[in-house]
């Protein structure tokens, strides 16, 4: 696989904190600044997938390729109408998953070595997970380059954040050193109360600077465009959530670079 080439997991086992939002805009943000992107939706729901495609026109999906080694990646990847956005679609199958390749000593690497072994052009490749830290979510990981990791503004904001840090942790150790915590996205954001902003003070204690400084806030937009099969970005180009994954997209480009 080519040094240059990003490969940014997506996650946090927490659920509704906005993991497939950040992956779809992100994803759409970096086509604009002329990114060859592909997202790989590693997640049962298959939200991303549904945010770009008809589910009735996908003939294969993302566990047909990790559990089929006679399928390429050529085999399942689909265009979307998002300039330079290509995706690898998932289905509910993929809950089965983790039942299949449990005891099996390549288990883990199986997400990986599909991306290793076929020379692919993109330059980027976003993977949105599931909100567990199970198999499928290991296979991210191990797949990755850079991590990046949402956290909405709420109350309960860092409940569960020692049990992803201890899985980074161990990844880290063993399977795959080399990744790298690219930076923390704080999502859902409400400005206007003391509480989001106590939070988000909370969140840069934990995290430091690791804390993008975009912010992505509350948005009827960010939540509406899915439902168009849209990013943000051809939905509500001129609207907060627009800016605001632009935003991030040009700090990941600088942290990246």
């Amino acid at each position: 696989m080519p040094n240059n080439r990003m490969i940014i997991a997506i996650a946090n086992q927490k659920g509704g904190v906005g993991k497939t939002t950040t992956a779809i805009n992100l994803a759409a943000a970096l086509g604009q600044h002329q990114k060859r992107v592909l997202l790989a939706d590693l997640d049962p729901q298959a939200n991303s997938t549904i945010s770009f495609l008809d589910p009735g026109e996908i003939e294969f999906s993302i566990y047909d390729l990790l559990t089929n080694r006679e399928l390429s990646l050529n085999d399942v990847i689909r265009p979307t109408n998002t300039p330079n956005v290509d995706i690898l679609p998932s289905r509910i199958s993929l809950a089965k998953l983790e039942g299949q390749l449990v005891g099996q000593l390549d288990a883990p690497f199986r997400l990986k070595d599909t991306f290793d072994n076929i020379k692919l052009d993109y330059d980027v490749i976003i993977i949105d997970t599931p909100p567990t830290l199970g198999l499928i979510t290991v296979n991210a990981l191990v797949a990755a380059s850079h991590l990046i990791i949402p956290i909405q503004s709420s109350y309960f904001a860092l409940e569960g954040t020692d049990d992803l840090l201890d899985t980074i942790g161990r990844i880290k150790a063993r399977p795959n050193p080399e990744l790298e915590v690219l930076g923390v996205v704080v999502t859902l954001h409400d400005r206007r109360t003391t509480l989001s902003r106590d939070i988000h003070d909370q969140i840069c204690q934990v995290f430091g600077d690791k804390v993008f400084e975009t912010t992505i806030s509350k948005s009827v937009r960010l939540e509406e465009s899915p439902a168009y099969r849209e990013s943000i970005f051809s939905f509500a180009p001129q609207s907060s959530g627009a800016t605001e994954y632009n935003n991030l997209c040009e700090e990941v480009i600088r942290r990246a670079s």
